[in-house]
């Protein structure tokens, strides 16, 4: 049916407005199933194996998935966009409020414009990516105008968590490259496998923290599949964001969080043999994506390259097919392999502003939260995108995607506003939490 009501609101049904969204409820539940951001979700990770199943399985060009991959965007923006009409839930000066939001829409009309200097092999297929990146953002935006924020997050967040999963399955029946890593080189690589298995992960555990549904066993597989695809830069960098989760969860006893350490122990210890063997290949026949001498030379000719437009940067997608082919296998860099240099490339001192003000707004917003489970799981987040960057990076978007940057804003200025009115958020379920409602507003809000 059309929900017209949220059972997770104390609004009566008159007051409530039409949000075109089928609702699902599921009595266990902090939150009501709701069917197009759960599909949403899905698709947003289902998405990143499209061309690999269209060059592989149908036997077409990747030029065919790719354009499948923008088609199946626009349409998805039509079809929120249609469920959405009506009477909005919060206007979008309400989105226009939050300082994180602002970046993404200048990022996107700055990026937009860098078109105009670009030098990027097709400006018409580079303007149709930049228009894919809209559409996620518009999408996500749709979807919080017109449903509950909680509601729309965890359904897109539950989507996306089993898409992941379908994938991280995929992975493991696909023959492995040469080098013993998950994944296809050219169409689904193990660096997008991991990068996909780890935030699925850590949407997991937000859920989790929500007492939001069962995820140890999603959470497992993942995790497993993260480790078996040998992504070195993401593996650090979920190490890392998960050993920073473990001390700063003050609600976890030490008792609980021995089991989880040992757990993850004995996982890697079981790919030993796997990791030797990898290092043999890594440090005998790796090519140039993969060795640190092939990255410092990418590193070094992207920020050359950078130097001779350092206020506007070459444009956006202008890395593809301009950088020289590196070493004798002859990779292809598609961007800097670092985020901080490639926004510096692609879009000059104007581009790493814009990258320090979209996470940093971000973080001081998170800061602002009382200190819960659910604050520790977004810096967490940020932590895992920021050590990730360092050896990674994308060739339009963020590694922190601008859809994903505009649900988290749109989820923390949801909890800033109930605490600063001195009221609980119903949906607000962190174990072992007094209930907001009880304190003064003033309290709340440190």
């Amino acid at each position: 049916m059309i929900a017209d009501r949220f059972p997770s609101m104390a609004t009566s049904r008159a007051a409530m407005p039409r949000s075109g969204f089928v609702e699902h409820t599921h009595a266990d539940e902090a939150e009501p199933w709701l069917f197009t951001p759960a599909v949403v979700g899905f698709y947003f990770s289902f998405r990143a194996a499209i061309v690999l199943i269209a060059v592989r399985v149908f036997l077409l060009e990747p030029q065919t998935g790719a354009a499948a991959v923008l088609a199946a965007d626009f349409a998805l923006l039509l079809f929120v966009a249609f469920q959405a009409m009506g009477p909005a839930a919060r206007s979008l000066r309400w989105m226009l409020r939050q300082p994180s939001f602002r970046w993404v829409i200048a990022y996107l009309i700055f990026a937009g414009c860098s078109l105009g200097w670009s030098a990027t092999v097709s400006k018409s297929a580079s303007f149709l990516y930049w228009c894919g990146i809209v559409a996620d953002v518009g999408i996500v935006v749709l979807m919080v105008r017109t449903g509950p924020v909680e509601g729309v997050a965890h359904s897109l967040m539950r989507g996306f968590i089993w898409s992941t999963c379908l994938l991280a399955l995929i992975a493991w029946i696909m023959p492995t490259q040469p080098d013993l890593r998950l994944g296809d080189l050219e169409f689904f690589n193990t660096n997008q496998i991991g990068n996909l298995c780890a935030f699925a992960v850590l949407l997991a555990q937000y859920l989790m923290y929500r007492k939001d549904g069962k995820w140890g066993i999603p959470i497992l597989f993942l995790t497993v599949t993260l480790i078996r695809s040998l992504s070195k830069t993401t593996l650090v960098a979920f190490v890392l964001s998960e050993g920073f989760l473990l001390v700063r969860d003050r609600l976890m006893s030490r008792r609980s969080k021995l089991p989880i350490v040992a757990a993850a122990a004995l996982i890697a210890l079981s790919f030993w043999g796997l990791y030797e063997s990898y290092y043999d290949v890594y440090t005998t026949a790796g090519n140039q994506a993969e060795t640190l001498t092939g990255r410092t030379a990418i590193w070094a000719y992207t920020l050359n390259a950078a130097i001779l437009k350092p206020w506007l940067g070459n444009g956006f997608d202008a890395l593809w097919k301009v950088m020289p082919p590196f070493g004798a296998d002859q990779f292809e860099a598609r961007h800097a392999e670092n985020e901080l240099l490639q926004q510096f490339f692609a879009y000059g001192v104007a581009g790493v502003v814009m990258l320090c003000g979209i996470y940093g707004s971000l973080y001081w917003r998170i800061r602002r939260l009382p200190h819960r489970p659910t604050k520790i799981i977004f810096l967490t987040i940020l932590l895992f995108v920021i050590v990730r960057g360092m050896a990674e990076a994308e060739p339009f978007d963020l590694l922190l995607p601008l859809w994903a940057i505009t649900l988290l804003s749109s989820i923390v200025a949801t909890q800033l506003g109930a605490n600063r009115e001195g009221t609980a958020v119903a949906t607000v379920q962190d174990p072992g939490v007094t209930k907001l409602a009880s304190r003064p507003a003033r309290r709340a809000a440190l």
